[in-house]
């Protein structure tokens, strides 16, 4: 891969990749066509705090442990193709990526970086460079010029949704880390992804302000967790929905006295999911045969 001067600098990416919404699939790496019954695929769960990855076999199995590395600040699209692509170097070979992302993509584009767009990362002040430097750039086309193989890129809670709904009913999928991720499935559809985040949710804070990561180290677990709750309680009377998954890397901190109708998924879900995207050659994410069977443990389930 060529090594840019200007870290904000993307032209020496191919960024002509194109793909149907609202699977972010680049074909910068052509039509080739990989056969599911012997593809390996690399999973990747970029995070505001952190950046994992995996190679999954055919069955969505993990072939070597996960790998992982702190997110660095700043974050222009370039330097996060090059750290990726160090932090990947120790799996094993792989035939095509899977990639979840932290904010809204279209059409194979970043159109939200939300964590990234400040030298600071998450919560700082956005800089103007890195806006424009993140604005519909195609991360799936640059990964794709940058590790020659196909790859598909999706919104990192639909990713993290695939692996772990039912296909019943409307199912409401909510990740807690550095933000609040979420996703929304109708009898195993991915629907239009919202970015519910960025929402005013609590005194003029936004969702992410309110049970984000920040807040939960300067408020304390016992208020961020009422206010979890509460967000929970919020998202169940505009969605109605008749399921929620809960995972990300703040899950864990949830307990035992849940909702019978809200499950505590595993982390790893972020990666394992990586199989479902290429399960389907393009258009909306359709599940017809339950939760896939890939290992997510189920971590509670009241």
């Amino acid at each position: 891969m060529a090594r840019a001067k200007d870290l904000f600098s993307t032209k020496h990416f191919d960024t002509k990749g194109t793909s149907s919404w609202p699977l972010a699939y680049s074909r910068s790496v052509a039509t080739r066509r990989n056969s599911a019954s012997n593809a390996e695929t690399l999973a990747i769960d970029i995070g505001g705090t952190g950046l994992k990855g995996s190679v999954l076999d055919p069955r969505g199995q993990m072939v070597h442990d996960r790998v992982r590395c702190d997110t660095p600040y700043p974050l222009p699209p370039a330097k996060l193709v090059t750290v990726l692509l160090d932090l990947v170097k120790p799996l094993p070979s792989f035939d095509r990526v899977s990639v979840g992302f932290p904010g809204m993509v279209r059409n194979g584009k970043i159109l939200s970086a939300p964590h990234f767009v400040s030298p600071r990362g998450p919560g700082g002040d956005p800089s103007p460079e890195l806006v424009s430097a993140w604005n519909r750039f195609d991360l799936g086309a640059a990964l794709a010029a940058a590790t020659s193989k196909p790859v598909k890129i999706a919104n990192d809670a639909d990713l993290q949704g695939a692996a772990v709904v039912k296909g019943e009913g409307l199912e409401l999928v909510l990740t807690l880390g550095t933000g609040l991720g979420t996703a929304l499935f109708f009898d195993g559809q991915l629907q239009p992804h919202l970015e519910f985040a960025h929402h005013p949710f609590k005194k003029g804070r936004s969702y992410n302000e309110v049970v984000g990561e920040a807040a939960r180290e300067k408020s304390g677990n016992k208020k961020w967790l009422s206010h979890v709750m509460e967000a929970v309680e919020t998202l169940r009377a505009l969605t109605f929905f008749d399921h929620c998954f809960i995972g990300g890397g703040n899950s864990v901190r949830l307990g035992d006295d849940l909702p019978s109708d809200v499950t505590v998924v595993d982390n790893s879900a972020g990666i394992l999911g990586g199989i479902k995207l290429w399960e389907v050659a393009a258009g909306p994410l359709h599940l017809t045969s339950g939760p896939t069977t890939i290992g997510v443990g189920v971590a509670t389930r009241r």
